[in-house]
């Protein structure tokens, strides 16, 4: 252990840069597991991140406001190095930036931007002003301060995005980066007990010499005494324990009996106690004791430096010398066995259907379609969606495990978007077939056939046959009483007639037939009848079926009866219709005969204009007539005889 800790000195001392040998300058501040570095130079971002990686790091990160004072320090160390400033706004590179092609999210505090070391999204943003919605080009995010005034802890760096830079080309007011480098742990700083100079080099090649934490793996090197009389130790920042790191020396360095405790303390921590001969040691108060370096002083309670991380609790052991973590129920100890992490319960299945972690515990749920069984149960039932006042349905619903499902009555399918509400079937208009032989009347959730005039419906409800004639006086009351509570019905008018008396004094009836007639409210489908040639008096409608088309049994006369009072009932209807088709013909022969008369005008008013281009002016000829050359002759002849 000692060889290989030597031989890291050896390295460290090779690869120290010599002060003053042109080393770069910038500042350098570390606390907590982390170091800061800020620099000058006009770089891109990919360079200035390529510059942080050689050493191990990346570009510096600032999620938290406590990081943004670290780095503000930082840059205030940086601006001291030069001469005083001209007035003006500088920018240095940290590691936020947003890759091509990603776009601006204004919901969420980084914008749309990632951590160049990786990380989540974080919560702290001090932006500039709001950053531009480009999605193009690659953008990168600069700290912008005024370089002539100092950095006022009131007052931290802004945020500011832009372009990322191209290599070659420097980017408009870009001045320096700023990088970051993390640790798993730091030792404290070296105390002297006499005149001399501490230098720390630390593993990302940084001198300083006033570090307030110097990070893991750092060489310290020590001059005692005077310039013309120095005396050099060469100490390394190791890790003695898990999570304990301390320099490989003892006891207080450049101690000088001139001095004794009058210096610096002697170098202690707490206290210090001279001898008599000008010697001193170390010492610790009342419930501290010395550690092994004879200079610093720990609590005799381990668990008075609060070792143990987030939940976990400390418990120190019996002798008082070290201690233990524990955690709380649904925490167990991670692998540095000093922080908890939680204990995933869902892994032992300890629920019926469905688990869900929780930090520290767990909760139980149903699936969809189930709840659970009672207050407290981890059991679950089915819930019954169709129980009444809770059924999503129109019509009927059945309920299944977990779940239900809709049907609907005969005449309906299922319509909506989630198959809870039934439509009427038009079977009238959907049938791949005629359904009725004539008229088609669809109904809500059925539909009825009917006749034409001088037809009347089938037994079976869909045939037509030729109609009939009713002799005598219609039975019970007219059948416009009580049109008024008939809609929607195509309906055939009771056959009256009228008593006439021949000259031989018999009686004789005259029949009459009343005309169908149509309510408003009932869709009409005209099906050309297959076989329907009528060959005598035209016959009555017949009430439209109130069924489906089935095979009808039993004998003519047994409907008969219904039908003659369902004739009284919407014989109106049937006059309606025959109204309708009395006004149809009559306007088209009004059409007719208007076109008729409008061209005889037009042919008159044509021959007028042809008969006065024809006129010509008469002269006095016109009246004079030519005596024919026969009647001469003939005089001729007359003076021979």
């Amino acid at each position: 252990m000692a060889t290989s800790a030597g031989l890291l000195l050896l390295l460290l001392l090779l690869g120290q840069p010599r002060v003053g040998a042109g080393a770069e300058r910038k500042a350098v501040v570390c606390a907590g597991t982390a170091c800061y570095t800020a620099h000058w130079d006009k770089l891109t971002a990919a360079e200035a991140q390529s510059h942080c990686s050689k050493n191990g790091g990346n570009l510096a990160t600032v999620k938290t406001e406590e990081e943004a004072r670290l780095i503000q320090r930082a840059l205030a160390q940086l601006l001291q190095l030069e001469a005083p400033l001209v007035t003006r706004m500088g920018k240095f590179w940290m590691g936020l930036q947003r890759e091509k092609g990603k776009c601006l999210d204004s919901t969420l505090p980084l914008r749309g931007f990632s951590w160049v070391g990786g990380g989540e999204n974080t919560s702290y943003a001090n932006w500039y002003k709001e950053p531009k919605n480009s999605c193009t080009f690659r953008r990168c995010v600069s700290l912008v301060l005024d370089l002539s005034l100092p950095p006022l802890a009131s007052h931290l760096p802004k945020w500011a995005e832009g372009p990322c830079g191209n290599p070659g080309f420097s980017v408009n007011n870009i001045e320096g980066f700023v990088c970051k480098f993390s640790f798993k742990g730091m030792c404290r700083p070296l105390a002297l007990g006499g005149p001399g100079q501490v230098n720390y080099t630390t593993p990302f090649q940084a001198t300083s010499s006033s570090l307030e934490a110097v990070p893991f793996a750092s060489m310290a090197n020590v001059a005692c005494g005077d310039r013309n009389e120095s005396e050099w130790h060469y100490f390394l920042c190791k890790e003695k324990a898990p999570d304990v790191f301390d320099w490989d020396s003892s006891g207080p360095l450049c101690v000088n009996p001139k001095y004794g405790c009058d210096f610096n303390n002697g170098g202690c921590q707490q206290d210090c106690f001279e001898g008599g001969d000008g010697s001193f040691r170390c010492g610790c108060r009342p419930g501290f004791r010395l550690l092994d370096d004879l200079v610093t002083c720990a609590s005799r309670n381990p668990c008075s430096s609060s070792p143990c991380r987030g939940v976990a609790t400390c418990v120190p052991e019996t002798l008082g010398k070290s201690y233990l973590c524990r955690c709380p129920q649904g925490y167990q100890l991670d692998s540095t066995q000093r922080d908890c992490v939680d204990v995933d319960e869902c892994q032992g299945s300890p629920c019926a259907q469905e688990c869900v972690n929780t930090p520290g515990g767990f909760h139980c749920q149903c699936w969809v379609g189930y709840e659970p069984s009672g207050p407290g149960e981890e059991t679950c039932r089915d819930v019954d969606e169709c129980a009444p006042g809770r059924s999503p349905c129109a019509q009927d619903c059945t309920n299944t495990d977990g779940s239900f499902y809709c049907s609907c009555k005969e005449g309906f399918v299922l319509a909506g978007e989630d198959d809870t509400q039934c439509q009427d079937v038009d079977e009238c208009e959907d049938s791949e077939g005629h359904l009725c032989d004539s008229l088609c009347f669809n109904m809500q959730g059925s539909f009825r056939c009917g006749c034409l005039p001088g037809w009347e419906l089938a037994p079976n409800g869909v045939s037509c046959i030729m109609g009939t004639t009713t002799l005598g006086p219609p039975a019970g009351p007219h059948q416009g009483d009580d049109m008024g509570e008939r809609q929607g019905n195509l309906v055939p008018s009771a056959s009256t007639s009228s008593p006439t008396r021949d000259p031989k004094g018999t009686s004789k009836v005259a029949p009459t037939v009343r005309g169908p007639s149509l309510l408003p409210n009932a869709p009409i489908t005209p099906t050309p009848p297959k076989t329907m040639v009528p060959s005598g008096p035209p016959g009555v409608w017949m009430e439209p079926s109130t069924h489906h088309p089935t095979a009808s049994t039993g004998h003519r006369e047994s409907t008969g009866g219904d039908f003659a009072a369902k004739q009284n009932d919407d014989g109106t209807d049937g006059q309606k219709l025959l109204l309708f088709y009395i006004l149809g013909t009559v306007v088209a022969i009004l059409l007719l005969l208007a076109l008729a008369l409008g061209l005889l005008v037009y042919r008159k008013r044509r021959a007028k204009r042809e008969e006065k281009k024809e006129k010509k002016p008469q002269s006095a000829t016109d009246s004079y007539s030519w005596a024919p050359e026969r009647a001469e002759s003939r005089a001729t002849e007359n003076q021979y005889r």
